[in-house]
């Protein structure tokens, strides 16, 4: 097991630098300059711009830039936001705890709500009941994140007037204590609900049919010939074999649960990483945009990483392939 955790992390930290160099890149080869985006459309003289591209090294060659960027992201230091004058890092804290308490949820129900779905559907194969499921999965699945949050909003916020439909707290009243929670929890309504459909429908989908596979092995026949009811089948036997391409799907849920994010914040004007994002690719504000394509490549590598070691502890039979392989 020891071998396995210190591969995947051997693996892991190749993967991120290489991602990260790849970024840098990308993001400067496209067309764009941040000095202009600084100054915006009133005119400024030639040497304040070479001042202010001066101070905040753009001035120098991309292999250089690349270098020292480098050199800081080895020192812990993810550079200076041009926009917002002040540090990527300070900048990323004070809004990641913002996209945390839409993606949490979101992943927690869309794993309940998916797996209790599967669970109720792949017994009922070919049913009405099934056919229903599969519909509403695949409608979730398909629908796009951006659109279904605009829908919510002229639904439940202009026609019926039951939620709020931007922010975190209400602009109106300044609530305290367990008021203020509640109106959290208020806001978070939409914005949680809409990350949540499209992931319940790639959980539901997979457990599904990873449990009409279970359902067909011989060790179910027998245990149902004992006179198990289903539900304890169900439970016990089948989702405890079922649940390994579950885990596989929830870990690279949240790897790329940014991405959804971007979307859902943009649309509900939520203060975090996703709106910080599409601001900063607006103002060509390239440490920030560096800094949160890090953080989600980070994410995504560790989630796939404890999803590797999640599948030795669940499967022994994982862990002995890969002991065979390695001895």
């Amino acid at each position: 097991m020891a071998r396995l955790v210190l591969t995947r992390l051997l693996w892991g930290v190749g993967i991120i630098a290489t991602i990260i160099v790849l970024n840098f890149l990308i993001i400067h080869m496209v067309p764009g300059d941040p000095v202009a985006a600084l100054v915006g459309e009133y005119p400024a003289p030639p040497e304040y711009l070479a001042q202010i591209r001066s101070e905040f090294g753009l001035d120098q060659p991309l292999i250089v830039q690349l270098w020292k960027y480098l050199v800081n992201l080895a020192h812990g230091n993810l550079g200076f936001s041009f926009a917002n004058r002040q540090p990527v890092f300070d900048l990323m804290w004070s809004r990641a705890g913002n996209t945390l308490l839409l993606v949490i949820p979101a992943l927690v129900l869309a794993a309940i709500i998916g797996v209790i779905l599967a669970l109720a559907a792949a017994p009922r194969a070919g049913s009405a009941y099934d056919s229903s499921v599969t519909a509403l999965t695949l409608f979730g699945y398909s629908v796009p994140v951006f659109w279904l949050g605009q829908m919510l909003v002229l639904l439940f916020v202009i026609m019926l007037g039951l939620l709020p439909g931007q922010g975190m707290y209400s602009l109106r009243r300044s609530p305290e204590g367990f008021a203020a929670f509640l109106d959290l929890l208020w806001h978070m309504v939409l914005p949680v609900f809409c990350l949540t459909i499209f992931k319940v429908a790639v959980v539901a989908r997979t457990a599904r049919a990873s449990i009409i596979s279970v359902l067909g092995d011989d060790f179910i026949t027998t245990a149902t010939a004992k006179g198990l009811s289903r539900r304890y089948v169900l439970w016990r036997h089948v989702l405890p074999n079922a649940i390994i391409p579950v885990v596989t799907v929830i870990g690279y849920s949240f790897g790329t649960s940014l991405t959804g994010a971007i979307l859902t914040e943009t649309v509900f004007a939520w203060p975090g990483l996703g709106q910080l994002f599409v601001n900063s690719i607006a103002n060509r504000d390239y440490p920030v945009l560096l800094g949160i394509l890090m953080m989600s490549t980070v994410l995504v590598v560790i989630a796939n990483i404890i999803t590797d070691i999640l599948y030795a502890v669940l499967d022994p039979r994982v862990r002995r392939s890969y002991e065979a392989r390695n001895a």
